[in-house]
Order: structure tokens, then sequence, then C-alpha cells
């Protein structure tokens, strides 16, 4: 028996006194809510790049059904964007530790024999094997592109995509087999009922020869939410911006905005990473391309500042998770500028073009109820100030509610038409 349990394979092997139906059931609804909410959140985020409107906002290969639309992106309210991918991120570090218990607490399972007493055993041991691949992938590539630490092969938007639809299928299979259980555990424990004889003796994480308890399975409870309390104080701020942006010590855009003065707020790319130089954008040189119904026409800087300016007051949100505070923003609107080329009244989708000649996100398309928003700017002055090199100088776009990418900086050519 003893030679027996040193192996993993073993019950005797594993012999911590909190592991038991109680304190798994917990961190698994637990769990339960918080996956669901990361899925709907991320399925949000997918919708607010208008996968559906053009290729150029969505390269994933091969998506086939996955890729279903779900509705054209509103641009009210302004923050919307910065509320769902902040709830998405934020949460996603949050799980962290509750993920990790969830794993430690059923881990004895992974090792259990026979490998599959039935089919529906053998469904249920491949299904949580999905789920922990599934669940491990997708939180350690999310950390890792929140972090900007690009180190797993191929792009994270395809990685992350099918990633996410590998995982939600096993955690519903899982869910769907193992929440009536959970929901019997804690019911029991409620009630003051003991906790054994709630699963299958084949099943019961009790160690049959357990340990002298070192801490309670309240102080396990404590250590789990505390740390996810930790982990939310020093990413929140990321999302909430202005005085909140120097608690988020985990985040790469957590530091306070850089520089200072009107064009001090963060950024993901600067002009130099780009590629964009001072004779791309010198003022003989650049000219804003827009083409429509009744041809092309190329306007100087100069040129765009004589015609009429607006005004928005928007945040930049990124997929990051992270966000600006609001900045006050002044130039052309866009469905002005579809309308010097023949779109007057309602104006039709455009696609917009970077200066940027590599990487992604170069063009983006926006969807015409986002170019017919009055605050839909091609932005040439922010805060009161002409756009820095980094915020896109000569002239950039900001839309409002959409994803920081689409807000293309550094813009060469607009074409506005069906996409």
């Amino acid at each position: 028996m003893r030679d027996q349990d040193r192996l993993p394979t073993s019950p005797g092997f594993w012999r911590s006194p909190l592991r038991g139906p109680w304190f798994t059931s917990v961190l698994g609804l637990v769990l339960l809510v918080g996956i669901t909410v990361l899925f709907v959140t991320g399925l949000v985020s997918y919708a607010a790049y208008n996968p559906g409107l053009s290729p150029v906002n969505d390269t994933t290969p091969d998506k086939g059904l996955l890729g279903f639309y779900l509705f054209a992106w509103p641009t009210d309210p302004v923050w919307l964007y910065r509320l769902t991918q902040g709830v998405h991120v934020t949460l996603g570090i949050t799980l962290i530790p509750v993920l990790l218990a969830k794993l430690w607490s059923v881990v004895p399972r992974l090792f259990a024999l026979p490998p599959a007493r039935s089919v529906a055993h053998a469904l249920e041991r491949i299904s949580l094997l999905l789920l922990v691949g599934g669940g491990l992938f997708e939180f350690t590539t999310g950390v890792l592109n929140i972090q900007l630490d690009y180190v797993f092969p191929g792009s994270f938007y395809p990685l992350h995509f099918y990633g996410a639809w590998v995982f939600f299928a096993a955690f519903v299979a899982h869910a769907v087999l193992k929440t009536p259980t959970a929901l019997r555990t804690v019911r029991r424990r409620l009630r003051g009922e003991p906790e054994e004889g709630v699963e299958p003796a084949a099943d019961t994480l009790v160690s049959p020869r357990p340990d002298r308890p070192t801490v309670s399975r309240r102080g396990a409870f404590g250590l789990v939410g505390g740390g996810s309390l930790l982990l939310f104080l020093t990413t929140v701020g990321q999302s909430l911006g202005g005085p909140f942006r120097r608690t988020a010590l985990l985040a790469p855009h957590g530091t306070a905005d850089p520089n200072g003065g009107p064009n001090g707020f963060q950024i993901n790319k600067t002009a130099a990473y780009a590629g964009i130089t001072a004779a791309d954008t010198h003022e003989d040189a650049w000219r804003l391309v827009v083409t429509g119904r009744t041809g092309t026409v190329r306007l100087s800087r100069a040129q765009l500042v004589q015609l009429p300016l607006h005004s928005s007051s928007l945040p930049i949100a990124c997929v990051e998770g992270w966000s600006t505070a609001d900045q006050w923003w002044r130039g052309v609107r866009l469905r002005d500028l579809a309308a010097l080329v023949g779109h007057d009244g309602d104006p039709p989708d455009v696609l917009v073009e970077s200066l940027q000649r590599h990487g992604a996100f170069r063009r983006a398309a926006l969807r015409a109820n986002q170019v017919a928003d009055p605050r839909t700017l091609l932005a040439l002055y922010v805060n009161g100030e002409e756009l820095s090199p980094d915020h896109g100088h000569p002239a950039r776009v900001i839309v409002p509610a959409a994803p920081g990418v689409l807000n293309t900086k550094w813009v060469g050519r607009l074409t506005f038409g069906a996409l």
C-alpha cells in the first residue's frame, strides 16, 4: 500500500485535507459565472470589429460557422467598448487564482484509474482534458497579449479565437455534467450535512489518509479570494484611466500618461515602430486621398483645416484592456468627407488606409452607421493642439465606441462605398 501511495494514480498519494466536493463545487460555481461572462464579452469584442464588413477587419482563416456575425456595432454609448473589454480583461486576470485553485482541487481525477469505466465516463474525461488544456491556453495567451509578450507561434487573434471555442465547448459539456452535483453539494453543506456520499466512491476527492491540516478551508478560500482581489486592484486601473491608472501595476499601460501636455496620453504604437517618417507626413508631401461615387479628391492638411471643423470628446479603448480618459478631438467629420465625393445624405461604409506599410490593422473598415455619426472625425487636433507623430499626425480617425485599432492613425486614404 505504501509503495502504491507513491504513485499519483493512487488516491492515497493526494493527502491534502482541503480537497473535497465542497471546496471544488464552490470554485466551480464561481468559474461557471465568471467564464460565461468572459465568453459573452469575448463575443461582444469580436462583434465590435465588424468582422462581417470586410476581410481586413478579421483575418481569422477558415472560421466558417464560428465566425457568425452578431450585429452592427453601435456608436452609443461612447464608452461601450471601454466597458465590455475592460470587464473581459480585468475579470480574466481576476479569475486566475480561482482557476488555479480549481485545477489543484481536481488534479487527482486526472490520474484516476481506470481511464474510462463507461462511455459516459470516457466522454467526461475527454471533456475534462479539453477543459483543462483549453483553459490554460486561453488564460495564458490572454495574459501574454495583455503584457505585449507575443511569444506564442502565429497571430494572437486566430489562436485565441479558436482556443475560445474549444475551451467553451468543453466548459459547457463539463458544466452540464457537473453543475447539478455542485449545487447539491453546496446545498448539503448549507444544511450542515457531511460531504461524504455526494460523489461515487471512485470519484471522491476526499483523501483516504489526509494529512493534518495547516489551514482551514475558510482560510484557503480567503487566500484564493485575496489573490483575486489583489490582481483586480492592480489591473482594473488601466481600464478606468485617470488617477486610477497608476494602480494598474501589472499592466504595461498602467503607468502614468507619457510626456504630459495635450498629447500626453497612452498610445499603442509609436510612429517609429510603425515606420512613419517625417518625410511621409511633411506638409509638402502628404495628401489625403478621398475616393467615392464621383471620383477622387486629394486634400492637403491646410485644405482640410479650411473645411468645417467639429469637436468630439471621446476615449480610446484597446483590446488589451486599457483605455484613455476622454480626449477633446477636433477635425473634419467623415460624413462631410463622404459628401465631397458624391455621398450626400446617408454615407456608405469606408475603407481607411494608413501610411503604415506593414502590420495588422494598417487598413480598417468602418460601417455606415459609424461614418454617419457626427462624432466620427478625421481628427487633426487633440486637446487644442496638433496631433503629435505618435498620435497620428497629420490626421487620424476617431470613432465613438470602436476598438482602438479601428481608430486608424497616419491616415492616407479614405475609400467610400460598398465593401
